[in-house]
């Protein structure tokens, strides 16, 4: 006959001492950061939203990169020009999928599944700002490459040397201001948690405040001299235009990007670890 032999942990930790099958397993090692990384940057691609913006964003480029070739003057079919015609769709696009990738999990109630497999929301946020991060440089680096595709088909055509001038320290500002901006989606979609909210404010701050605050710095004086400390569009706007060596314009790009990027999304992580999946 075989005698049936639990260890101590076993017996206490069934209800009234009864031996638990489970008592004496191990729990199960966390999901590896980089598995959940990749499950971040799949739901990006993955949907039908984040298809069709990702396709949208190739459409546009190709279109620009072709609109350049068609009609700039031959003077302007430099690098610098397709660069710019090539990054404009994706630094207005880019944003939008990192809104999505935040809000998708209560608009949508995705967060019922991915809460459960993985309760600590934090490592979960953090897969999901380090795969905007991941697509927004991997989407400067596709524009970069069809803008020097461009130029070389443009130069062909033209039958003129191609014009290489946009350097090293303008393409990494170039890319700083395109993660901002793609953070910007980012802290919205934390505050926010609704894609329709989350893309309004996007579209508000990006498009309705810049001619207003333009309108009040040409209008008012006082706005004009402080515009660079409170504007946040106002600053990272000037990363476009080339890497900054002025101290003080990286003081005020700090200070615009704490007051309209880090303490929002602090405030919105806090709300975001907490709240109830509905």
């Amino acid at each position: 006959m075989t005698t049936l032999t639990t260890s101590p942990s076993a017996a206490a930790a069934a209800p009234g001492g009864t031996p638990s099958a489970y008592a004496d397993r191990a729990a199960p090692a966390p999901i590896p950061f980089a598995r959940l990384l990749k499950v971040e940057l799949r739901k990006m691609f993955d949907t039908r939203s984040g298809l069709w913006l990702m396709a949208s964003i190739g459409i546009l480029a190709a279109l620009a990169s072709a609109a350049v070739v068609l009609w700039a003057p031959d003077d302007q079919v430099t690098y610098e020009t397709f660069a710019a015609a090539v990054g404009f769709p994706m630094a207005v696009l880019l944003p939008v999928i990192a809104v999505l990738s935040v809000t998708s999990e209560w608009s949508q109630r995705n967060g019922l599944t991915t809460f459960t497999l993985v309760p600590h929301r934090g490592r979960v946020i953090t897969a999901k700002a380090a795969g905007a991060l991941v697509v927004a440089v991997a989407g400067m680096l596709v524009a970069a490459a069809v803008g020097v595709v461009g130029n070389l088909v443009g130069s062909a055509l033209n039958g003129t040397d191609a014009i290489w001038d946009v350097s090293v320290s303008d393409f990494t500002a170039i890319v700083l201001a395109n993660v901002l901006g793609v953070f910007l989606g980012f802290m919205l979609g934390a505050v926010l948690r609704s894609s329709p909210a989350a893309l309004v404010g996007y579209l508000v701050i990006s498009f309705v405040l810049v001619p207003l605050t333009m309108t009040l710095a040409a209008a008012q004086q006082w706005f004009a001299d402080i515009q660079p400390w409170v504007d946040w569009n106002f600053t990272q706007s000037q990363l476009f235009e080339g890497l900054p060596t002025d101290g003080e314009y990286w003081a005020q790009l700090g200070v615009t990007t704490t007051v309209w990027l880090l303490l929002p999304l602090a405030w919105g992580l806090w709300r975001l670890v907490r709240a109830e999946v509905k």
